[in-house]
């Protein structure tokens, strides 16, 4: 298969070559682990898994390294470790702040694989790689591209000439439109920090300009290098993070290895909105993947929702799209839960979904290759899996929940047992002629998400992907 992918460096869509088909490298930015992960942050883990899961199937899983790291140096972890501190936690500040991390860390890693997302080969953390950070620290002083003041080490943005390359923006255009720092010690506005100092309420590590802490863009650059190389394949993130972040890291990571080429592709997600409008707090709209999941969105909603709009186009996340997810799985899970996956060595995906992934990652035409299988069960749970749905997990959750086959429990017994009584409320109300409490039980069903399906010979409910028991307590 040929792999076509857009390169945000060149601004077209290239036949992807790896430079070693032995060993595929991608490097994705990780989330800065303060905080549960919030909905536009899983977009970006769900894009680069699809990737990730297509280099696997093409070049081997063997022959795949990808690398998403964990920031854990930064200010809001470092406030909440100091107020536990405060509020008496044992320890030192690098602990408690190493404890957040180990905290934010696991929750991540809990909603990710509720997303159906694959771990990367390797999860790097900022704080186990300080001593790389300040050996290209001292590498890009030494070549002139950077520089001590008051303190802190810049880099030199006008010692780079092709800065501004990847955005497509000057340095007096990206002066004009950024919100950059003010500072004295600065020979030039867009200059960035490569160290600053930290004093003894914050974290910080002994380096050859004083106790400090690394600024942000390093960090990728630094690790990149150390479990990628000079050179390799891909690097992905948000577009948010086009500047100032990844025209950082391109200047920082060339100047310090001249003779690499960094990244060869740079591929870059849209933005997530909610109901057309930009997802924020002040909006009332901000909500974590966590917050959906205890709400009762399965997981493999999210993706599925997330996975319709192609990552190059904004994707809205909306209450619609998520019935119709639901929907759609729910019939997934029914139509093939008499199926058993072919195993993984054995399992070769469809040509058509393939090449729809090889088309710069369309997952739009992809889960529509997948909508095609509807008559073909085996076919459909085998792809569908290839996508990272109906995995084992979700499989045995659906069994539980919607087919129970043990006396007594699911929600097919408690269904068969209010079937019948609605029958029985039918069949007296035929004498009657009094339906109100046949109606008014039929729509406590309907609004519980059962189907009620009436005929002569009898009241069949049928569970649906919104089927919701607990509000039928009470009504037998």
């Amino acid at each position: 298969m040929t792999i076509k992918l857009y390169n945000t460096k060149t601004k077209t869509k290239e036949v992807f070559e790896p430079l070693d088909r032995e060993n595929v490298r991608m490097y994705v930015c990780g989330p800065t682990v303060y905080d549960r992960a919030h909905l536009g942050n899983a977009r970006p883990v769900l894009v680069f898994d699809v990737l990730y899961r297509l280099l696997r199937h093409t070049y081997g899983a063997d022959h795949v390294t990808y690398v998403r790291n964990f920031t854990d140096v930064d200010d809001k972890i470092n406030a909440t470790a100091l107020a536990r501190k405060e509020a008496g936690a044992k320890g030192t500040l690098e602990e408690l702040v190493h404890d957040r991390s180990d905290e934010t860390i696991d929750w991540y890693h809990q909603d990710m694989d509720a997303l159906g997302a694959l771990r990367p080969t390797k999860e790097p953390r900022a704080t186990e790689w300080i001593g790389a950070m300040i050996a290209m620290i001292e590498d890009l002083i030494a070549k002139g591209h950077a520089y001590e003041a008051e303190g802190h080490v810049l880099f030199a943005v006008e010692s780079y000439a092709d800065y501004g390359a990847l955005s497509g923006r000057s340095v007096d255009d990206m002066i004009a439109g950024a919100r950059v720092e003010v500072a004295p010690y600065k020979r030039n506005p867009m200059d960035f920090v490569l160290w600053k100092p930290s004093d003894d309420e914050l974290p910080g590590w002994d380096s050859p300009w004083g106790r400090g802490r690394p600024g942000w863009h390093i960090e990728c650059s630094a690790m990149s290098y150390e479990l990628l190389g000079e050179s390799f394949d891909i690097h992905g993130g948000g577009n948010d993070l086009q500047f100032p972040h990844h025209e950082n890291e391109i200047a920082q990571s060339k100047c310090a290895h001249p003779e690499g080429d960094f990244a060869r592709v740079w591929m870059h997600n849209e933005m997530l909105q909610v109901e057309g409008k930009k997802m924020s707090k002040s909006l009332g709209n901000f909500f974590t993947v966590r917050d959906l999941l205890d709400q009762g969105v399965p997981g493999e909603v999210i993706r599925f929702v997330m996975l319709s709009t192609h990552y190059r186009k904004p994707m809205d996340w909306t209450e619609e799209r998520v019935r119709e997810a639901k929907r759609l799985l729910f019939d997934w899970h029914k139509q093939t839960m008499d199926f058993a996956p072919t195993p993984e060595a054995d399992m070769v995906p469809s040509d058509t979904l393939v090449n729809a992934l090889s088309e710069d990652l369309n997952t739009y035409d992809a889960l529509s290759v997948l909508r095609r299988f509807r008559n073909d069960p085996q076919r459909l749970l085998d792809n569908a899996r290839f996508m990272g749905f109906l995995t084992d997990e979700t499989r045995a959750v659906f069994k539980e929940q919607w087919f129970a086959t043990s006396v007594g429990t699911g929600p097919n017994q408690l269904l068969a047992a209010l079937g019948q009584a609605l029958d029985h409320k039918r069949k007296s109300a035929m004498q009657t002629k009094d339906f109100s409490e046949v109606d008014r039980m039929k729509a406590a069903l309907i609004d519980a998400g059962a189907e009620v399906r009436m005929s002569k010979e009898g009241v069949d409910l049928v569970p649906g992907p919104d089927f919701d028991p607990a509000k039928l307590e009470g009504l037998l």
